[in-house]
């Protein structure tokens, strides 16, 4: 057996303390504890760390405590009756780290615990001390003449509290507890106290023996042992809570639905809460852990109301479009239906804000009967946020996933996690990795939260995520998750969500009828047009709700009894018009649009480059990022070849700079789509040719020409559209995704399928 320099090995000892100073006989079997002793005949120098587990009943290397104690084995003998004897001296308190096991037996690193002296305090308390031990060995003479002649030998308040410590008749689980206690100003007052508890324990010990002494017989023995336990509680002031606690958890215990395990590991908990002192640290955590595992709907499920036609009714009800998320979850429940022991996929809701996501998970719990909980892990960046933390430290709980089960009162539960790609890691972990395990439907059956230290089913739960952005979910996530893309609204889809669910359930909200107030289509066109920008409807509820506001002030100030909202009335209740879609400005020499995916849905983005006088340098604003850098670069070496075929002179970008510009410099851009139009909008710098502000472009374009297909489609056309382009240049590759496109979007403009420059540029010079 090989340990390192710094490395010894750890004796395990229960029902035993060794402090510091202190001189303790251990005798052992050679068969039962066979980990003594191989520890005994390994420890080459003698020298081991001496430790106290944290939890009796456990066998684990997270059981075993920070803080001990270096010891030396100064004796060793065999006794006849088949076991050993060891003389064990602890010598300083220790700081253990880097526990590892060996076989069966562990080995740690170690550093000796420093303290502080303090010249104004410890003389005092130490004096204190010496007077309280003088009366304690007056109600307790048995433990006098043993520490009285060991006094001279303890000449700091450091080894007198050790000193007196190893004499205390107190219980085991709390003498641990000065192990961990490092300043000896710190361990003279729980001292002292604790003296004091003993001594009026020992008085009132006597008193309650002369007290039931008067009325004891030989066939009174067990109502004298009552009858002392319940003068202990009475004068001590224990009387109530803690028992009617107790009383309480092992009431909700038997009427508790939970695995035979789990029962019996509350049990004991139980008891040892029962066994506690009050005064005890460790109370308030035993309490607290068992009001948690009594509280968690371990085998407690809501019965499902599976009926398709109603569930569809109910999202269509409630969410316009989304066919696609609607289909397949009824797909789901089909199965769910056909077979109820099925394990629930784990479904991903992706698109950009507004459209949905999260109310569509709501809507599918109220459709099944189950009750939600929602989890927003946006911006967490520790692990022990999904897995909780371990309940040896103070003011630790579970996880949010065993929180939010406690939270619904049941196992099976819609379980909404919002903004899966918002989270972030550092030197707490990795959430997103500690989410494996949770969104994994061929392991979640045993997940194990930290703080309840037992296997939890989460098989029966359904999980919904939802995210804006796929790319920036943790591929290892994305491959446990059915991903369903929810795209922006068209404005014809936001004008019939106004029309049918957003301005019915404003009207509603201010006590307005159809009869005081009217909104022209074309008012409802113009919200959405000018006084909104995004992918969803979000911002065009709050501009309904603004203009029913500003309505029904109206209506009760001036005594009017009808509005009839439009175009005048409409710049009156929300100024001036805030966007303008229109924003391809006239047609111009060097400036071509490009399309773009944005976080509200999709837009045109122009390109503009100029030329003059220089060396070849290349100048790129706009806030790009790295991926367009890139593409400007490519379009740049690929212009350079072509230079002859599109009949520009060579020395045109040798002796001149070329600026590429992206305006709203202030807006983060990025993405290799923009190739084909950064490419046009050089050569028509070049050439001195405009390209018509009717058209736009997209597709990523290589050092060879070629044009590669691109992302977000539906998004980009939709974009396009509302900006008042007419002719649209695409990947060859993308023809099969204009099936999403929407018809009235496919109708009014004009595809140009490619697959090389080349036709981009005869199509456009």
């Amino acid at each position: 057996m090989l340990l390192k320099s710094n490395d010894l090995l750890v004796l395990i000892i229960n029902d035993m303390v060794i402090l510091p100073g202190n001189e303790v006989r251990v005798e052992y079997s050679n068969i039962y504890d066979e980990n003594i002793n191989n520890i005994v005949n390994n420890a080459s120098t003698g020298e081991v760390l001496i430790v106290n587990p944290i939890e009796e009943d456990k066998d684990d290397i997270t059981n075993l405590p920070k803080y001990g104690v270096l010891g030396k084995i100064k004796f060793k003998m065999n006794i006849p009756n088949g076991k050993t004897r060891i003389v064990v001296e602890g010598l300083y308190r220790v700081e253990i780290y880097n526990y590892k096991l060996l076989d069966t037996i562990y080995q740690a690193s170690y550093k000796q615990v420093p303290f502080t002296y303090d010249e104004e305090e410890d003389p005092v308390y130490y004096k204190l001390l010496i007077n309280t031990l003088d009366k304690y060995v007056k109600v307790s003479p048995a433990m006098g003449n043993a520490i009285m002649s060991q006094l001279p030998t303890a000449p700091s308040l450091d080894q007198l509290t050790d000193l007196i410590v190893s004499f205390l008749d107190i219980d085991y689980r709390f003498k641990k507890e000065y192990v961990t206690i490092t300043e000896p100003l710190e361990r003279a007052k729980l001292l002292l106290r604790d003296m004091h508890e003993q001594m009026k324990l020992e008085q009132l010990e006597r008193k309650i023996e002369e007290e039931v002494d008067k009325e004891l017989n030989e066939t009174q023995k067990e109502y004298f042992l009552n009858e002392k336990i319940k003068q202990i509680q009475k004068e001590l002031g224990e009387t109530s809570t803690k028992d009617m606690e107790i009383s309480n958890f092992k009431k909700k215990l038997s009427k508790l639905k939970c695995p035979k395990n789990i029962k019996e590991k509350i049990n004991r908990e139980i008891s040892r809460l029962e066994s506690m002192h009050s005064n005890s640290p460790e109370l308030g955590m035993v309490r607290e852990y068992i009001d948690w595992m009594i509280n968690l709907p371990w085998q407690v499920f809501t019965k499902d109301k599976i009926n398709l036609k109603e569930v569809k009714e109910t999202m269509d009800n409630t969410h316009y479009a989304l066919n696609d998320a609607k289909e397949r979850i009824i797909e789901y429940l089909a199965i769910k239906q056909n077979n109820p022991d099925s394990k629930s996929p784990i479904i991903c809701l992706v698109g950009p804000p507004g459209v949905g996501k999260t109310s569509l998970a709501l809507s599918i719990a109220k459709a099944l009967n189950r009750k939600s909980v929602k989890m927003s892990v946006g911006g967490i960046n520790d692990e022990a946020e999904i897995f909780g933390h371990r309940r040896t430290y103070i003011g630790s709980n579970p996880g949010r996933i065993i929180e939010g089960l406690r939270k619904a009162g049941t196992s099976n539960p819609v379980f909404i996690i919002d903004e899966l790609d918002k989270m972030t890691k550092d030197y707490k972990g990795d959430p997103a990795s500690a989410l494996l395990e949770v969104l994994d439907k061929e392991q979640n059956d045993r997940f194990k939260d930290h703080y309840i230290e037992e296997e939890y089913d989460l098989s029966k739960v359904m999980f919904i995520a939802t995210a804006n952005y796929r790319e920036q979910i943790p591929y290892e996530l994305q491959d446990r998750l059915e991903i369903i893309e929810l795209s922006s609204y068209t404005e014809y889809e936001k004008y019939d969500i106004a029309v049918k669910y957003l301005i019915p359930k404003a009207l509603d909200n201010s006590g307005l009828t159809q009869l005081n107030i009217e909104i022209t289509d074309e008012s409802i066109m113009k919200m959405i047009r000018n006084y909104t920008k995004e992918a969803g409807v979000r911002e065009l509820e709050r501009v309904i709700d603004r203009i029913l506001r500003k309505a029904v002030k109206e209506i009760l100030l001036e005594n009017k009894t009808f509005i009839k909202v439009d175009d005048k009335i409409l710049e009156k209740y929300l100024g001036i018009e805030k966007y303008n879609y229109t924003k391809n400005e006239d047609t111009q020499i060097g400036v071509v649009n490009g399309m773009a995916y944005t976080s509200y849905g999709g837009d045109i983005l122009p390109i503009e480059v100029t030329m003059y006088k220089g060396k070849g340098n290349l100048i790129l604003t706009g806030s790009l990022g790295e991926v367009m850098k890139e593409s400007c670069k490519i379009a740049i070496s690929y212009v350079k070849t072509i230079l002859k075929e599109i009949g520009v002179e060579e020395n045109q970008l040798e002796e001149n700079d070329i600026h590429i510009h992206a305006p709203e410099g202030a807006v983060p851009k990025d993405g290799p789509s923009a190739g084909i139009a950064l490419t046009s909008a050089i050569i028509s710098m070049l050439k001195k040719q405009a390209v018509s502000n009717t058209i736009s472009m997209t597709g990523e374009i290589t050092l060879t020409g070629r044009v590669l297909p691109i992302g977000g489609l539906k998004e980009k056309s939709i974009g396009a559209h509302r900006a008042g382009i007419k002719k649209v240049f695409i990947p060859k590759e993308n023809e099969k995704d204009l099936t999403e496109v929407p018809e009235e979007i496919k109708n009014n403009l004009e595809y140009i399928l490619v697959e090389n420059y080349k036709e981009v540029y005869e199509k456009l010079f």
